[in-house]
């Protein structure tokens, strides 16, 4: 909670919760990290059996959508490279895979504790919006 607070004291934004609008029910989350307050990292956790519902699209294009308003021109997000359905979804709303040298993060909902290759993706909010309108 610490956290959640000081990121939304800090910045336009932070943190969010991904909850069902049909029954409540918590299914997981996604926010803002920001680097500057023109560029910051998104993405999405979900529960397992949250998955291949279309949650993290939609968690993901109100991301970028939330982006726009509060002035961020370009956003990050990282994706473990073997999984295919999150590459899809980052690929749907926008995100080009970086070339960007390898990176290791844990990935909590998949292994916690352990560090594993991670691919970079980016997107242009700006330009995104310009394609939309």
């Amino acid at each position: 909670m610490r956290f959640s607070t000081q990121e939304w004291e800090q910045w336009p934004a932070g943190p969010y919760l991904i909850v069902s609008r049909s029954d409540g029910q918590l299914l997981g989350s996604t926010g803002f990290g920001f680097q500057t307050p023109h560029e910051a990292m998104t993405g999405y956790v979900l529960a397992r059996d949250a998955w291949g519902k279309g949650f993290a699209t939609e968690a993901l294009t109100a991301m970028v959508d939330v982006a726009a308003v509060i002035g961020v021109t370009r956003l990050f997000a990282l994706c473990h490279p073997e999984h295919r359905p999150s590459r899809r979804v980052l690929e749907k709303c926008g995100f080009v895979r970086d070339d960007v040298s390898k990176l290791a993060i844990e990935f909590p909902n998949l292994s916690p504790g352990v560090r594993q290759e991670a691919f970079r993706y980016s997107l242009a909010v700006s330009a995104r919006m310009n394609q939309e309108s």
